[in-house]
């Protein structure tokens, strides 16, 4: 059945998300606004090295300087990037293992259909699973390290393998190419990181979910993939 625009707004519009716009987690927020300070608030909450605050506020002086094009047959009301909360981060302890996932998060995973559970199971799809601006949960890091893989949030990449990030990252899409690579590049939280080695085939598909929890509040998530 064929929709006009309209039509197929009045239905979104009137239909219930059947999967929860949010879950009941108590989280930090930030206050909305965008400015060097909070560039240097994200970085340091995320406990980067120098060079990455370095990336990210060259990133921000550039945005600076931009303004933002209209996409071709795209009509959305103009952003007010200084109503936005650029970080919001699940309070409590970071998670070491499953069983210490808050269990809201869990059933939120589950109601999306990608439950961890099922996963120590089965064997078939890798999972990061990235809750507003941290990652909560990446599986089978372990059985895919075994292969040389390396698969994990891009936070723990920063920390665990900085020389292949600091290499690779905005090298096919630079913080200069446009308005939103820019701004990703000034206030990223979190996302996924993947390096396979030369000559290896990867033995199950590789997978991130994005939510954002709270309301009012940018996720601007980082993936890197590298096949060597």
């Amino acid at each position: 059945m064929a929709y006009s625009e309209d039509e197929l707004k009045k239905e979104l519009k009137d239909q219930e998300y059947k999967y929860g716009f949010t879950s009941n987690v108590e989280s930090e927020v930030i206050p909305k606004g965008l400015s060097e300070d909070v560039v240097r608030l994200i970085s340091s909450k995320k406990e980067e090295p120098q060079w990455l605050l370095d990336f990210r506020l060259k990133a921000f002086v550039y945005w600076k300087t931009m303004t933002e094009k209209r996409w071709a047959h795209v009509k959305y009301p103009a952003i007010d990037f200084q109503d936005i909360s650029y970080y919001s981060s699940p309070k409590g302890k970071k998670e070491v293992s499953w069983d210490e996932v808050d269990p809201e998060m869990k059933a939120t995973m589950d109601k999306l259909g990608i439950s961890m559970d099922e996963q120590k199971a089965l064997s078939g799809v890798a999972i990061d699973f990235v809750f507003d601006s941290v990652s909560v949960k990446t599986s089978f890091k372990e059985k895919l390290g075994e292969l040389g893989i390396i698969f994990c949030s891009f936070s723990e990449a920063v920390k665990e393998h900085p020389d292949l990030v600091k290499k690779y990252l905005g090298s096919v899409v630079p913080s200069t190419d446009n308005f939103y690579a820019a701004l990703n590049s000034a206030v990223f939280s979190d996302g996924s990181f993947c390096y396979i080695p030369k000559g290896v085939r990867c033995p199950m598909e590789l997978s991130t979910y994005f939510r954002i929890n709270e309301a009012n509040t940018g996720q601007f998530e980082r993936t890197l993939l590298i096949a060597d």
